[in-house]
């Protein structure tokens, strides 16, 4: 395991910044998994407007979740959403970040 690793799986075991989610793939059973939430606020631009939305992105570790697909379930305490669009997994190939939305 490299440094990066060690220090990746400290970050996810933190009580203040980890969380337990239930992961299901589509035609799969559930799973829980550690996940780091990001719920940050996004400005997009559209023509000479700006828009603001309120985002949904979970990191997930690859070690837990080898391969999401869009349209698979995160149940975040109780509340069901849908990963959209394409997973990217970070330069070392270790974590996934998803976007969601309530399904």
């Amino acid at each position: 395991m490299t440094a990066f690793a060690a220090a990746l799986d400290a970050l996810f075991a933190d009580a203040h910044l980890g969380r337990d989610v239930v992961y299901t793939a589509e035609g799969g059973a559930p799973v829980l998994v550690r996940v780091v939430a990001r719920r940050a606020d996004v400005v997009s631009d559209f023509g000479d407007a700006r828009l603001w939305s309120e985002t949904t992105r979970l990191d997930l570790r690859v070690a837990e979740v080898a391969n999401p697909r869009p349209g698979d379930r995160i149940e975040i305490d109780g509340d069901a959403f849908l990963i959209q669009g394409e997973p990217v997994r970070d330069r070392e190939r270790l974590v996934w970040t998803v976007d969601l939305r309530p399904a």
